[in-house]
């Protein structure tokens, strides 16, 4: 079993999900099955079955929270310096190209947003940066085409 590297704030908000779907979703469901029961033919029910396929997504989501959360291995951030790119670097990237500035941190799969500044440390360009330095530039093929970054600022926040 891989361990699977995350942040706290990563950990808590899987623990955070899987409560809501064992305390709120999964009665929600029930209840919603039962309803749906009450109305007769079940072959022939669309809410029985919405309800029962909405029920399979909820526990299989469940059981795939309940392994992240055994398999997490939290790292704490705070407690990490250096001048090199690993898990848990805020790194500040200048496309090469665009000269357009990024920062991301880099975090465990299940935390990763993009949007929000979250790499996927498995992503593409985490990978590229992986064990580089402030002034090193990485080539990384991306889904898009291939990309040249500089590596302008490294922290640990």
């Amino acid at each position: 079993m891989d361990k699977l590297p995350i942040t706290g704030k990563g950990f808590a908000a899987l623990e955070e999900e899987l409560k809501r779907r064992q305390q709120v979703e999964r009665p929600r469901i029930i209840d919603a099955i039962s309803e749906a029961r009450s109305h007769g033919d079940l072959s022939e029910n669309a809410e029985y079955h919405a309800a029962k396929e909405n029920q399979s997504l909820n526990e299989g989501r469940i059981q795939e929270l309940e392994s992240m959360i055994a398999r997490a291995e939290i790292i704490d951030i705070s407690k990490l310096n250096g001048d090199k790119v690993k898990f848990g670097a805020t790194v500040k990237l200048v496309d090469e190209d665009t000269e357009e500035e990024r920062t991301y941190q880099i975090v465990g799969e299940p935390e990763a947003d993009v949007k929000s500044g979250r790499m996927s440390i498995t992503s593409p360009v985490a990978r590229a940066l992986i064990g580089k330095t402030v002034g090193d530039t990485v080539e990384v093929v991306t889904p898009g085409g291939g990309k040249s970054y500089e590596i302008v600022e490294i922290a640990f926040r």
